[in-house]
């Protein structure tokens, strides 16, 4: 299946992946609405979360240019120092900027 990039094809990418996003969402909100929550299924949820970070942040630590690494270094230290996640996310996208800026 492919998708011609015009105006109308685009869209069409977008409308399809912003009902599958609200699908996930949707279908998760209403899947634990009949799940009980009891002490295995909190810490099931807090440790999936953790999991899927790393599954996305360790292979950009490994494959990721120098930008990536800079933004990786400098969030994980800004996040350790002060234990807020937004400058550190922030601080993150600077470095990536400045680095594939200047190099």
């Amino acid at each position: 299946m492919s998708i011609e990039t015009t105006t109308l094809g685009i869209l069409a990418i977008i409308a399809v992946m912003a009902l599958v996003t609200l699908g996930t969402r949707f279908g998760g909100a209403f899947l634990m609405e009949h799940i009980p929550l009891n002490r295995r299924v909190e810490s099931f949820i807090s440790t999936m979360a953790s999991s899927v970070l790393i599954a996305i942040v360790v292979p950009m630590a490994f494959a990721g240019d120098l930008g990536a690494k800079a933004a990786l270094l400098t969030t994980a230290v800004i996040m350790l120092a002060t234990g807020r996640s937004l400058p550190a996310i922030g601080a993150g996208f600077v470095a990536a900027a400045v680095v594939r800026y200047f190099l």
